[in-house]
């Protein structure tokens, strides 16, 4: 694992994740999307969202066995719906939307904070790749797939939220699952 280092409270910082954290135009895209969702009932994609996906991608990981970096599986993470805005406002796929802005972002860290060029596109590849799984998907993206869908609490809505969703039943998570 690169780039953790150990934190007073004996835990890992991601330099690289905070930079992601902290950059303008995340934080501009993730203020309108609170706007935008702030009468949503469920499923909004704040915060909360962004990191359960990234707990639950590192979980898996682990679970499996898999040779990941920890701070590239939550940038993943943070950044697979900073494009959820634009499909809002604009009409264009989050997913397609999210590839691009998480592009600019991956592309402007400051000195210190960069991905790799390999690590950059495997981030934009699960990014595109997050919504409808591909058979060949690579790893990254199949992780991030699974995550976010496993990250809805579906089963923890009050039923009346549950009715007004537009997820089908097959599709919701009625049970707790990882």
């Amino acid at each position: 694992m690169t780039g953790n280092v150990p934190h007073k409270q004996g835990l890992a910082t991601m330099p690289r994740v905070q930079a992601v954290w902290e950059h303008p135009v995340f934080q501009r895209e993730l203020a309108r999307l609170d706007a935008l969702e702030q009468d949503r009932a469920f499923c909004r994609h704040g915060a909360r969202h962004l990191l359960d996906t990234a707990r639950i991608m590192w979980i898996r990981a682990l679970e499996l066995g898999l040779d990941a970096d920890r701070e590239v599986v939550y940038a993943t993470a943070l950044l697979h719906d900073v494009g959820k805005a634009e499909q809002f406002e604009a009409g264009e796929p989050h997913e397609l939307a999210g590839e691009r802005i998480a592009g600019e972002i991956l592309a402007s860290l400051p000195e210190g904070a960069h991905f790799s060029d390999i690590e950059r596109v495997a981030v934009l590849t699960a990014i595109r790749g997050h919504r409808r799984l591909r058979v060949d998907a690579e790893p990254l993206e199949r992780l991030l797939y699974q995550a976010d869908k496993a990250s809805r609490a579906c089963f923890a809505c009050p039923p009346e939220v549950r009715a007004a969703c537009s997820w089908p039943d097959e599709k919701k998570n009625l049970a707790i699952m990882l």
